[in-house]
């Protein structure tokens, strides 16, 4: 029984760096992970309501959760996702699939399972940790004379780690020689002082949570995080890369079916369930098992966002598997507090509807969502999956469709191919 220390995932790629850096690429895309008990946005200490008697808040009836069922995860351009209590047993709501890094261009590889899919980060990072046979293998790329480092920032800390170039395997799918990053294979004492200033390292599994982050969103490399050179593995300082060393997105790397994923997560009861699955599918368009049936599609910027207007407010909105729930501000749903920290807990299941603008503000939606009292869903600590799980934390000016928002749900990512000349970004459902 989770009776402590459950936590809430916030989104790895959250908007939350702005308060700290206010222009440009920096105003995006930063990996996040908060716990709910402890600190952080997501503490009990922050809750407003205490307990799960408060009002209902603004929302109206129930509506019917969605209802799509996966594709098979049998073709080449397919791969099983799976929630459940995962590594630590403390987190709702974490997809996570098998990923196979290989020495480029050889047979020399090493499967890492309990990799989190995150469709609002770009590039895959995996712990030192879970590369116990291959980690001597790869070989650190180097810049300025120097071992090519990055700081990824966290709403309540950072990953630290090198950048070494791998093939990366998913399902039938390979991206060759791509720059990934390693968690926590360079000493605590490397870390820049900018690095440290984001809080906590989450470079050990309990602090992540999974083996490593699969950020599969729309942005073809990660240009957000700092990168750094460290001579001799030490005193490492900014460094200025070229576009071929940034951590790189494996999607637009695997040839034809590389220009967009879908995530789809099966239906799970209004109530939680103890697991769930799903299939990350790649290519949209490409394959008979991938074509574009969604019925809602709207472009984003470069880093997957677009508006909504939401309980009367203008919002920045996402839509996040790398969240664990749906996040946004309604002081009129009580939060759950306790174990539970900000999570809602309204006395009676709400719906709420957003109405979404695209990017380019061509094309108008809505994006409809329940939301269930957490302590319900949550308490016996035999749930791991929730459709209908919400909570408070981040800014105030955004809407985080987390993965509460995915099940029965097709959701679409189509990469950013404007250099190129090809399509904009998009996300669809």
């Amino acid at each position: 029984m989770l009776t402590s220390g459950l936590t809430s995932r916030h989104s790895r790629s959250l908007w939350l760096r702005p308060f700290r850096f206010l222009s440009g690429a920096a105003l995006v895309a930063l990996v996040s992970l908060v716990a709910a008990c402890g600190g952080g946005g997501g503490s009990s200490g922050s809750s407003s309501s205490s307990s799960s008697s408060g009002s209902s808040g603004g929302g109206s009836s129930a509506v019917s959760s969605p209802t799509q069922q996966p594709t098979a995860a049998t073709a080449a351009n397919t791969v099983g996702v799976v929630v459940n209590r995962g590594l630590t047993g403390t987190l709702p709501n974490i997809p996570t699939v098998s990923v196979t890094i290989c020495v480029a261009g050889t047979s020399t590889c090493e499967t890492v399972d309990n990799v989190q899919v995150d469709t609002a980060s770009f590039g895959l990072r995996l712990l030192a940790s879970a590369l116990p046979n291959l980690l001597n293998s790869l070989t650190p790329a180097t810049a300025n004379g120097g071992t090519l480092a990055e700081c990824t920032a966290f709403a309540d800390g950072y990953t630290w780690g090198t950048v070494r170039p791998a093939d990366v395997k998913i399902g039938g799918e390979t991206a060759s020689s791509i720059p990934i990053q390693v968690i926590g294979d360079l000493a605590s004492n490397t870390v820049p002082s900018a690095c440290a200033g984001f809080g906590n390292a989450q470079n050990t599994v309990q602090d992540l949570g999974a083996n490593g982050i699969l950020g599969i969103g729309v942005a073809p490399y990660d240009n957000i995080g700092t990168y750094y050179s460290c001579p001799g593995n030490a005193n490492c300082v900014t460094a200025t890369v070229t576009q071929t060393q940034l951590v790189a997105n494996p999607v637009p790397k695997i040839g034809t079916d590389g220009n967009g994923v879908i995530l789809e997560m099966a239906p799970v009861s209004d109530s939680g369930a103890p697991s769930a699955t799903g299939t990350l599918v790649f290519g949209i368009g490409t394959q008979s098992n991938n074509a574009m049936t969604a019925s809602q599609s709207f472009n984003t910027d470069s880093w997957g966002r677009l508006s909504s207007t939401f309980n009367g407010r203008t919002l920045q909105t996402f839509l996040d598997s790398g969240s664990n729930a749906i996040f946004f501000v309604d002081s009129a749903l009580p939060q759950c507090g306790g174990n539970l920290g900000t999570f809602y807990c309204p006395t009676s299941t709400q719906s709420f509807s957003a109405a979404l603008v695209s990017n380019n503000g061509a094309t108008t939606g809505t994006a409809t969502f329940n939301v269930a009292n957490g302590n319900a869903l949550l308490s016996s600590g035999a749930n791991y999956a929730a459709n209908n799980l919400a909570g408070q934390f981040g800014s105030s000016a955004d809407l985080d469709l987390g993965l509460s928002f995915f099940y029965g749900r097709y959701v679409y990512y189509g990469m950013d191919m404007t250099a190129s000349g090809g399509k904009a970004p998009y996300v669809a459902f």
